[in-house]
């Protein structure tokens, strides 16, 4: 009988409104969004104004931006960093720079890449001292920065 009781009591109380606290669900996705701002990392390649590259009809966006070591070449020969700052003198600086940012991007688990910004004035044997230099630092993969369309 004390069985029933507790039935009718449980039934009893059926009109009252039951709402959920919603609170620990907010709090668990603000967590959830810093984790993920947290661990992202942002891709971010600097473009040198003094470099013009080549048009090419046939070329394709790179679906992996990660493990980019850019240098800029000029349209005299000369070797830029990323941020077009550093001038690169010799092969000895090209093979320094790209064995310490190919370092940087063991660390950070990614496939290290040789990314050429080359102006479409420059010569290919610019191009091919980079890949040399950067072939001795370990560095074998190359992407050369081309536009599909012309450039207004």
């Amino acid at each position: 009988m004390a069985s029933g009781n507790k039935l009718r009591a449980a039934k009893a109380n059926e009109g009252d409104d039951l709402q959920i606290d919603m609170s620990p669900m907010i709090d668990m996705v603000f967590l959830l969004l810093i984790f993920f701002l947290v661990n992202a990392t942002m891709i971010i390649v600097k473009q040198d104004t003094r470099v013009t590259p080549p048009i090419a009809k046939n070329s394709k966006k790179a679906k992996d931006g990660n493990g980019r070591i850019v240098i800029n070449i000029l349209e005299d020969g000369s070797f830029y960093d990323e941020t077009g700052t550093v001038k690169l003198e010799t092969d000895e600086d090209i093979f320094d720079l790209v064995k310490e940012e190919k370092e940087k991007v063991d660390l950070q688990g990614y496939e290290p890449k040789l990314h050429l910004r080359g102006d479409q004035e420059a010569v290919f044997k610019y191009c091919r001292q980079a890949i040399r230099a950067s072939a001795k630092a370990g560095v074998d993969k190359v992407l050369f920065a081309t536009y599909a369309f012309p450039r207004n």
